[in-house]
């Protein structure tokens, strides 16, 4: 399946398909770009795709230089930044080059870091080899990397000239990492589609079980609805916000306490998380520090934090000013 993004001349495509990987040079051709290309991931993952990435693009014309980073967050620091560049720089890469992300959020955010800052600016492509890179972190342009006081605070929005989904990875992937990425679907279905909700809920087996066509058509219907967001909200000036639901914690609790959620619409949510695997209580959360760290939120617009709350499967609502009363209770309530 392929998904345009559309951003008028940022336009670009989103190929969702099985074995996918192994037509990277092909689909890059396509483009039209310089023939030289950097092909940026972390050991793990480049044990286990770059051989096949490389063989792809150097059969399709391209020169490939590797540039290995760390794994996790600990890739997206100013210094690995700097390495980026210079091996950027030893490789010849100029404007008409291509830096590729092979690997999950945090390579795909330093790679487009580097590429949105070397030479102002040079193309660059995302090949997600997570679940939850592969319907979030690949698409919308967002690239930074972290500050000593802060997460993700300096960064750039440099949109991808493609977007190359393969789902056969996720079979490699542990079991945490799987349930991660599915938090994010369901999240889709919660706040943006009542359809796409209904269509987790008749492939949970499946789905659970890693089915490859089951996997194929689900990341592509969470890849078309982060693409819808992010044609009608470039910048994320607001619409966007959409997608933090669930990025705090006790959103659907605090939906039904505020009057704003029924709990039919509450217990939909609940049950697809535990069928998933994913927590839904713990009696380890300790309320005031949780209450600390979201007045700490960086989405927040003049000290009031905004919550994305769910009215009914398939809507959101941005609520401003919530109790701090309300917010413990919920929080309490998930305590098991």
């Amino acid at each position: 399946m392929v998904i345009k993004v559309d951003l008028g001349p940022r336009s670009y495509s989103i190929v969702v398909a099985a074995g996918a990987l192994g037509d990277v040079g092909s689909r890059l051709r396509e483009l039209r770009l310089g023939s030289r290309t950097a092909l940026v991931s972390d050991r793990a993952i480049g044990r286990l795709y770059r051989k096949t990435v490389t063989a792809s693009l150097e059969a399709a014309g391209f020169s490939v230089a590797a540039i290995e980073v760390p794994e996790g967050e600990g890739a997206k620091t100013l210094e690995v930044a700097q390495r980026c560049w210079n091996e950027l720089l030893a490789a010849g890469l100029d404007r008409t080059s291509t830096v590729l992300a092979l690997g999950g959020g945090a390579v795909g955010d330093v790679a487009g870091f580097a590429a949105a800052t070397y030479m102002r600016g040079v193309n660059f492509v995302q090949l997600p080899t997570t679940v939850l890179a592969q319907v979030d972190a690949s698409i919308g342009g967002k690239t930074a990397i972290d500050h000593p006081l802060a997460k993700n605070l300096i960064g750039a929005f440099h949109q991808p000239r493609l977007v190359i989904v393969d789902p056969a990875v996720a079979r490699t992937l542990s079991e945490r990492e799987f349930r991660s990425g599915l938090a994010e679907i369901v999240k889709h279905g919660i706040v943006l589609d009542a359809g796409y909700f209904d269509e987790l809920e008749r492939d949970l087996a499946p789905l659970r079980a890693r089915e490859l066509g089951v996997l194929e058509s689900i990341i592509a219907g969470s890849c078309r609805l982060k693409a819808s967001v992010v044609e009608r909200d470039e910048r994320e000036a607001e619409l966007r916000h959409v997608l933090n639901y669930g990025h705090t914690i006790g959103q659907a609790r605090l939906a039904r306490r505020l009057g704003i959620a029924a709990d039919g619409t509450v217990a939909r949510q609940e049950r697809m998380l535990e069928a998933l695997g994913l927590p839904v209580r713990d009696a380890a959360i300790d309320v005031e520090p949780v209450l600390a760290a979201i007045s700490r939120d960086k989405k927040a617009k003049d000290g009031r934090v905004p919550f994305v709350l769910a009215p009914e499967i398939g809507t959101f609502r941005l609520v401003l000013d919530v109790p701090a009363a309300d917010v413990r209770a919920a929080i309490a309530s998930l305590q098991s």
